[in-house]
């Protein structure tokens, strides 16, 4: 049965940093590009960063370029955002989503994602 599950939010100060994990199962983990999307309160979710199935074709929305990192390890299932310089406008609920159908080597983007995790909330405050 296919999980995903996000960890590593919580509560940061501004400028601070952190990790999400987006641990998968039930799945073979190398068939799907992924996305990390977020979702503030009173917003629409927004597509935050990508990363296809090889790993090396990365994409980022504009507000978070130079600030945050994705990576993936298909030996252990698990994607990762890196989360540098956060800002209160980061706050947010932060998932990750898979998206099956692409080639190995084929870029990756925010539209047809077919699971999706929980989410893992992310506040930055002081």
């Amino acid at each position: 049965q296919l999980q995903l599950v996000e960890s590593g939010g919580g509560l940061v100060q501004p400028g601070g940093s952190l990790r999400l994990s987006c641990a998968a199962s039930g799945i073979t983990f190398d068939y799907y590009a992924i996305g990390w999307f977020r979702q503030a309160p009173g917003k629409e979710r927004e597509g935050v960063s990508c990363i296809n199935r090889a790993g090396g074709i990365t994409k980022y929305a504009d507000s978070v370029k130079g600030r945050f990192t994705v990576s993936r390890d298909n030996a252990k299932n698990t994607v990762y955002l890196q989360m540098n310089s956060l800002q209160p406008e980061d706050t947010a609920v932060y998932y990750c989503a898979l998206r099956g159908g692409t080639n190995w080597f084929e870029e990756c983007d925010y539209y047809g994602m077919e699971y999706w995790g929980k989410g893992t909330l992310v506040t930055v405050s002081s």
